[in-house]
């Protein structure tokens, strides 16, 4: 009962955490672009922040095997509000390549506090349900992420809001104030340390991961590619500059977008019923893997097909009032439901690989694999949009997706420590 107590203060310092983290993510996107930065610069903005995401989660999940989750989880939340401080004294007269190193010297501290975080929150997952059978650990892993997406989305909206609102300097004011809250009511609450390794981790078990893990970690980097390849600036640009649509607008979208898929992420068990251990959630992810690889290739020939030809980046294509919004919103929609799938599948896949005293570990070093994607998904959006425009962004998601499903493909049951594959 205990583990279940400081396991709901981890979460709820999470929860709240990711507010902020989409809230902060909006609100860089629209300003700086109000501002007139290029896609490519608002790429780079977010660069290092995906980039301190690789090393946090190689290194913060020995951290919490070592010390336990609390320490991380506290660190996490410090980190942020810093990052906010900072970013909140970012001046518009600076020089362009002086308020970029800035912008992304901070959202590098946003990025470490991010994966900090969330290592704590999903890796105490583990330690509460352990000897309750894997198809309750899927209901809630598949809780906790969906939970944790959907307040994501919120926090676009709460970003866009906030920038309409206050501006951008007041609303990092007001989200760093409410994280010191949330800090303080967790420091007296969170009495007990989560996570530790019964054993010291030796270095070379940064590295050394059992072959699902390795196969695993590697799809999720295609994985979490192909969304943010459209995702962090190719989509929100294009809704802004193209279709016209105002900051409000493109935030509301985005943000229910992913409380759509937290949404569904959380009710991933109800619709897997037979994805009870790892051998049936292994073949589950190959399934919604070839579906989700068909979809960005039909989104990018409905678009063609409304503007007329194989271009999709014509005025046609980008009027607001005809059929190009719908094909564009629709098709997405229906991509963040399969993207749901995938990803719950994925997050249950990596917990049941792994053995209770070395979760931290794993969820980490499988997180840095996820921080890759992202990294390489974000420059890939702001270049590939910059060059060949939105099609092209999509093109690229399918063939991403693509790669995924070839890194499952190996991927089956396995026999935990002291128990049989199902």
């Amino acid at each position: 009962m205990a583990d279940v107590r400081n396991y709901i203060s981890v979460t709820a310092a999470y929860w709240a955490f990711t507010l902020t983290d989409g809230a902060l993510r909006m609100l860089v996107l629209l300003h700086f672009h109000g501002l007139g930065y290029s896609p490519l610069d608002i790429a780079f903005l977010f660069l290092l922040y995906e980039a301190m995401g690789i090393v946090t989660n190689f290194f913060g999940g020995w951290i919490g095997s070592r010390f336990g989750l609390r320490i991380t989880l506290f660190a996490g939340l410090i980190v942020q509000i810093v990052a906010l401080v900072m970013l909140s004294q970012v001046d518009p007269a600076w020089a362009l390549a002086f308020s970029v190193a800035y912008v992304m010297c901070a959202q590098a501290l946003s990025g470490v506090a991010k994966d900090l975080t969330k290592m704590s929150s999903k890796s105490a997952v583990k330690l509460v349900v352990k000897g309750e059978g894997q198809g309750l650990l899927f209901k809630w892993v598949a809780l906790l992420t969906g939970s944790k997406n959907a307040l994501k989305g919120l926090g676009f909206f709460m970003g866009g809001f906030l920038l309409q609102v206050l501006g951008f300097q007041w609303a990092l004011w007001s989200m760093a104030i409410m994280l010191a809250a949330v800090l303080v009511l967790t420091l007296l609450t969170l009495k007990a340390d989560l996570g530790k390794a019964k054993q010291k981790i030796r270095g070379r078990e940064l590295f050394s991961k059992t072959r699902e893990i390795n196969y695993l970690s590697a799809a999720r980097i295609f994985l979490f590619a192909s969304r943010d390849v459209w995702f962090v600036v190719g989509v929100p640009v294009y809704l802004y500059s193209v279709f016209g649509w105002s900051f409000e607008g493109v935030g509301a979208f985005m943000a229910a977008w992913v409380i759509g898929y937290g949404m569904v992420q959380a009710g991933a068990p109800k619709f897997l019923r037979r994805t009870e251990d790892s051998g049936s959630g292994a073949q589950a992810a190959k399934l919604w893997g070839v579906i989700l690889a068909v979809l960005p290739a039909l989104i990018a020939l409905g678009m063609a097909w409304t503007a007329g030809d194989a271009a999709a980046e014509t005025a046609e294509a980008g009027d607001p009032s005809g059929p190009a919004p719908f094909v564009l919103v629709g098709g997405l929609l229906i991509f963040g439901v399969v993207f749901a799938m995938n990803s719950a599948v994925h997050s249950f896949l990596i917990v049941a690989y792994s053995d209770a005293d070395k979760v931290a570990l794993n969820v980490g070093f499988y997180y840095m694999a996820n921080a890759v994607g992202r990294l390489g998904g974000t420059l890939l959006s702001g270049l590939v949009y910059q060059q060949a425009g939105l099609a092209a962004c999509l093109w690229t998601s399918a063939a991403l997706v693509a790669l995924a499903v070839a890194f499952t493909m190996p991927l089956g049951g396995r026999r935990a420590v002291g128990e049989a594959v199902e």
